[in-house]
């Protein structure tokens, strides 16, 4: 069959050797996120502690988020993106070891600390390389790579579930990170330490004097924007796994079991929204995807807020992961894409925003929960979601408005 010419304009996706080990991290990644969020109601039934206290444990991830934030450019161009990824993976598998065998709040903080050190190092090692690596289609790369870690992640709530029901409690479930970590390291450490994998480079796609000349200089007003959004979509994420189970638990009586295992729902959502809108990110807008992507993600919230039974609460969560999936890998996407020609600097302040939202947004829904029941404490949501589709429509503009000036002609 004969490809039409609009078809030969559309970038291409080649999932090569090097590609699918980038993936590797993410799947990592999601089975620890999407195993360890749910557990935290269960850790803090465990330890004795309020709710409030348990969302310190996104708060002690934040910390982590944003001291990689604070060090990833520099290592990725010091020492190469294969270098910290290993050593992301190292940090990982400590963190890990700490988690299973901590027994009390400080432990179990500092294990959630180091854990995302290392996590946000093997990430932002794989998505400035992805970026690199495909170009025009590092959109659709990075969409995909994050919808192979949640189509892996959803699993990860069924097996807290499963292992809860049989008497184990978490820690089997969380434990399996860390042979996905140690796969995901022999992977990479067979790879070459050069090309995307080496030390940070320039996105070579960023050739116009234009662009080179604005790399010098701060980020645009769009990067800004963008990046608000992807912190609203964070927040967005982390608020919803961190107390679904809970507010689903009150709300519908389900049992802790089936509770936990629900945010599989929510994953499952996300699993299929990403890897639709991966292959469609490289014929429409990404800005519009993300705009689409919100509005979804309201009607979801809307459903499972107002449910009172675990059927309707479920449906609600699975239509919320259709358009939370889109969050973090279109906003990233946009983000690099605004960063003209620099990633690792990009994805540096994005982990910094990472972090601030990872550990406030679920803290703060947890003290509301406290105070006023998570019922009306998950009024949070909707209030990130206006804020977070209001900066992609000013992004979008902002675009527009750049482009229409560079294309008009001198005078």
């Amino acid at each position: 069959m004969s490809r039409t010419r609009d078809d030969l304009l559309v970038p291409r996706l080649v999932r090569d050797r090097l590609t699918l080990t980038l993936y590797a991290p993410f799947i990592t990644w999601g089975w620890y996120l999407y195993c360890f969020s749910p557990a935290v109601p269960l850790i803090a039934d465990e330890q004795g502690i309020s709710r409030g206290l348990a969302g310190l444990h996104g708060t002690a991830m934040a910390c982590g988020t944003i001291l990689s934030g604070l060090v990833s450019s520099q290592v990725a161009q010091r020492f190469g993106r294969r270098a910290m990824s290993l050593t992301g993976s190292a940090f990982l598998l400590t963190g890990i070891a700490l988690l299973l065998s901590g027994s009390s709040l400080p432990e179990t903080l500092a294990s959630c600390f180091v854990i995302a050190i290392g996590g946000n190092l093997t990430i932002s090692a794989a998505q400035p390389a992805l970026s690199l690596h495909h170009g025009p289609a590092g959109a659709a790369a990075v969409t995909e790579a994050n919808a192979m870690g949640a189509a892996v992640g959803l699993l990860a709530p069924l097996a807290l579930g499963t292992a809860v029901g049989l008497g184990w409690g978490w820690r089997p479930a969380v434990g399996l990170t860390a042979l996905l970590a140690v796969v995901a390291a022999l992977a990479m450490a067979s790879l070459s330490a050069s090309g995307p994998l080496g030390r940070g480079i320039v996105d070579r796609s960023a050739t116009d004097a234009a662009a080179q000349g604005r790399a010098g200089r701060g980020f645009s007003t769009a990067f800004w924007f963008f990046w608000v959004a992807l912190v609203c979509g964070v927040g967005i994420e982390f608020s919803t796994t961190f107390w679904a189970s809970d507010l689903l638990a009150r709300r519908t009586d389900a049992p802790g079991s089936v509770a936990a295992a629900s945010v599989s729902a929510l994953v499952i959502g996300m699993s299929v929204s990403r890897f639709i809108v991966g292959p469609l990110s490289r014929r429409k807008a990404p800005e519009k995807l993300l705009l689409v992507g919100f509005a979804v993600a309201a009607a979801g919230w809307l459903l499972f807020w107002v449910a009172t039974s675990p059927t309707l609460a479920i449906a609600g969560l699975v239509l919320a992961g259709l358009g939370y999936g889109t969050h973090f890998p279109l906003a990233i996407s946009l983000v690099m894409r605004a960063s003209d020609g620099r990633p690792d600097k990009a994805q540096s302040r994005s982990s910094l925003g990472i972090g601030g939202a990872v550990g406030i947004a679920p803290f703060l829904l947890g003290s509301l929960a406290d105070v006023f029941g998570p019922h009306t404490a998950f009024l949070l949501v909707p209030l990130l979601i206006v804020v977070g589709a209001t900066a992609t429509g000013l992004g979008l503009r902002t675009v527009r408005r750049v482009q229409a000036t560079e294309r008009t002609p001198a005078v």
